[in-house]
């Protein structure tokens, strides 16, 4: 079944309540035939004590567009995705605003997937590099 843009961001958002997602208040704001795309926002909340945006909280912005790209990439009737390893390099800092994580695929397999994540700011400032494996794991019935 194909679905339209929005049905999918929307699907993704409500999918997200009650999580650390909705914690970290990431929303998915884009999608096409090979990319998804989150934004959160840069308040206190995610900052490490010196007032810059925590590693840890753009490395979870970008295990969950990336990750939940490989669910929307995939038959998802018959598996699910686990995350396996994910890598970031920090390149900038922010104090404030939005990033966005743009997901998209290097590989894409029956079993594996690797994802390349970049996270920018507000004025398209490239924050990280981050790259996602996946696994593809059989639902049990």
């Amino acid at each position: 079944m194909k679905y339209t843009k929005q049905q999918v961001i929307t699907k993704a958002n409500q999918a997200s309540k009650n999580t650390l997602m909705e914690t970290l208040e990431i929303e998915f704001i884009d999608f096409g035939d090979d990319f998804l795309v989150s934004r959160m926002p840069v308040t206190p909340k995610v900052h490490q004590p010196d007032g810059v945006l925590h590693g840890g909280a753009t490395a979870a912005l970008a295990e969950s567009v990336g990750s939940f790209a490989a669910i929307l990439f995939s038959d998802q009737e018959k598996v699910m995705v686990r995350g396996l390893e994910i890598t970031a390099n920090h390149l900038k800092s922010v104090k404030s605003g939005f990033i966005y994580a743009r997901a998209t695929f290097i590989h894409k397999g029956r079993t594996t997937q690797l994802l390349d994540i970049r996270v920018t700011d507000e004025a398209d400032n490239l924050i990280s590099v981050c790259k996602l494996s996946t696994i593809s794991l059989p639902k049990k019935k």
